[in-house]
């Protein structure tokens, strides 16, 4: 373990821009990326809000392939997991690729990735890139926020192999979870246990319908997740039919927009003082609403009985995008409008 952790008084971690930083800007909104940190995303400003969560125990700090990245490199902020989320083994049936061993949070946390940056009439932008370490692959992240403030993530993934590959990916900005957090996902979609901790939500890849789920005798309603327990975690997958999230905060809004085409799946992981890599440390309270192609976490099981892998044919390439507003509300009548707003896919 490479970091002291003690109980006791809130410790001073370095800052986000005491490390190289890009910072792109448009409108109200802004998006501080840390190069020599993976690429990791650590600030998100959308509508005067900073979004994402920091941890408190673990800082900000350079990441080192082969290291435990929940014990040294979990600081918060957004990240990109590819080609698998939790580690695994690659299984022996996949030509060229079989038995090999791949880390949690995927390979690109841990490198330093080259960076593009750039300004146009469309927004500022600012473009990594990185190589498989154990799988031949290029993958690439742009952002770019718009003059208006909308901000957009595209990705491509190359795979420079002569075999297929398979792959999972997950966008993972992580959030706070406060008593005033509300998920909006589309009503209906069908929605799979993967992991819970401290709380009975029936067996792990049990099938339920968005945003209740019913376990132990209690029907529990996940678009207020901090009243669904006392004391729990879990990780759930969604497969969309419609690319739209609401992350909602009081008075602010974050919605995000895709095509389902492109992204079927949510990850959502949320923790609210159920689960912590740490006995002395206080618990954690987050949230990771995570838009993936592939699930669950890792790619033996997408390749298994899930059988939601994703494949790249030799030197064939696959790309995707979302994007990301922020709103200000001031009341309950004005969430409801803005949830009738119309669908922000549909404006550049």
């Amino acid at each position: 373990m490479r970091f002291p952790f003690f109980s006791g008084p809130k410790r001073e971690f370095p800052a986000a821009r005491s490390f190289p930083f890009v910072e792109v800007v448009g409108g109200e909104s802004r998006v501080l990326v840390l190069p020599t940190l993976g690429g990791k995303i650590a600030e998100l400003w959308l509508a005067g809000r900073q979004w994402l969560w920091s941890n408190p125990v673990i800082p900000l700090s350079p990441g080192v392939d082969g290291e435990s990245y929940v014990e040294t490199a979990d600081s918060g902020g957004m990240d990109d997991c590819v080609p698998t989320i939790g580690a695994c083994r690659v299984p022996g049936w996949i030509r060229t690729f079989g038995g090999a061993e791949l880390p949690e949070h995927g390979e690109l946390w841990s490198q330093v990735p080259e960076v593009d940056v750039r300004t146009s009439a469309t927004g500022h932008l600012v473009r990594c890139r990185w190589t498989g370490i154990r799988l031949p692959y290029r993958f690439e992240r742009e952002v770019r926020v718009d003059p208006a403030g909308t901000v957009h993530l595209s990705w491509v993934m190359h795979n420079d192999a002569s075999e297929r590959m398979p792959f999972v990916w997950s966008a993972y900005p992580l959030f706070p979870l406060t008593v005033d957090t509300r998920l909006m996902l589309p009503e209906g979609s069908r929605l799979r246990v993967f992991a819970r901790h401290g709380i009975d939500l029936g067996e792990v890849r049990s099938e339920h319908k968005w945003p209740v789920i019913r376990g132990g005798g209690k029907v529990h309603d996940f678009t207020d997740p901090g009243a669904v327990a006392r004391k729990y975690a879990c990780k759930l997958f969604l497969d969309v039919k419609e690319g739209d999230a609401t992350l909602r905060e009081a008075s602010h809004q974050l919605r995000l927009a895709w095509d389902p085409v492109e992204i079927p799946n949510v990850g959502l992981w949320i923790n609210k003082k159920g689960w912590t890599p740490f006995r002395d440390e206080a618990p954690y309270m987050n949230l990771g609403l995570a838009p993936g192609i592939g699930a669950p976490d890792t790619l033996v099981e997408a390749l298994g009985d899930w059988k939601s892998a994703a494949w790249l044919d030799p030197g064939a390439s696959r790309q995707w995008s979302l994007r990301m507003t922020g709103s200000r509300i001031a009341s309950v009548e004005d969430a409801r409008d803005a949830g009738d707003a119309g669908d922000p896919r549909d404006a550049e």
